[in-house]
């Protein structure tokens, strides 16, 4: 009867030995993960930087043309179906060959496969490509900075501009910046959203996890420092 509860208490020991092993080589968040945390519930190791991140990412749009932008329409080899043309306050625009094509609204992707279809009635197999060469946009088509930057501005967007790109043109932050309690504003009226951005983790200590992309039409307000 010794013998038997003396091996069954050494079995316990080592099992016990065991799972304490275990537990030490789980990463920070496990054991919670384990007792049933929700979803919306954080650990250590996601970082404030990267749950705003992960709220933002989502897929980039493209450019929408708008009403006086200037494009650069490139024709390989005809040059003289080529050149720059200014989009008209109505949204059209008129080129050698094709009159009063619509532009406003497209992307220069779309508007490119637009004028290739036009023009192979004359001209075969062209191969057309559309540039923005000056932006007039709307304000749906613009991203604005108020507050403690260099420069605040309002810029036109561009696809697959980020916060860093942003904060770039406009010159970075001031010395008065409260970088890291800025908000990025998205959206009108019930849809409007607003999301956490740490541009001092950005710009200061060179975070890239802090950038994240912008859309058209987002507004990124910087607070001055109370201290």
């Amino acid at each position: 009867m010794k013998t038997t509860l003396t091996f069954t208490m050494k079995t316990a020991a080592a099992l016990l030995l065991l799972v304490l092993a275990a537990c030490e080589s789980m990463p920070p968040g496990s054991i919670s993960d384990s007792l049933g945390r929700g979803p919306g519930e954080q650990t250590g190791a996601v970082t404030p930087a990267q749950q705003s991140q992960g709220a933002l990412l989502q897929a980039s749009p493209e450019y929408l043309i708008g009403p006086l932008d200037e494009l650069n329409i490139f024709v390989w080899r005809a040059p003289e179906l080529s050149g720059d043309v200014t989009v008209r306050p109505d949204g059209r625009i008129s080129t050698p060959l094709v009159q009063d094509m619509q532009a406003a609204g497209k992307s220069p992707t779309r508007l490119a496969v637009d004028l290739q279809r036009q023009l192979s009635e004359y001209v075969r197999n062209p191969e057309v490509t559309v540039s923005v060469k000056k932006f007039s946009s709307t304000f749906d088509q613009q991203v604005r900075v108020l507050g403690e930057a260099q420069r605040p501005v309002a810029l036109p967007y561009q696809a697959g501009m980020t916060v860093l790109d942003v904060m770039v043109a406009v010159g970075g932050l001031t010395e008065f910046a409260a970088g890291n309690k800025a908000v990025l504003i998205r959206g009108q009226g019930e849809n409007k959203l607003s999301y956490r951005l740490y541009l001092d983790d950005l710009m200061r200590r060179a975070d890239v996890k802090a950038n994240v992309p912008v859309l058209p039409g987002d507004v990124i307000l910087i607070p001055e420092s109370i201290f």
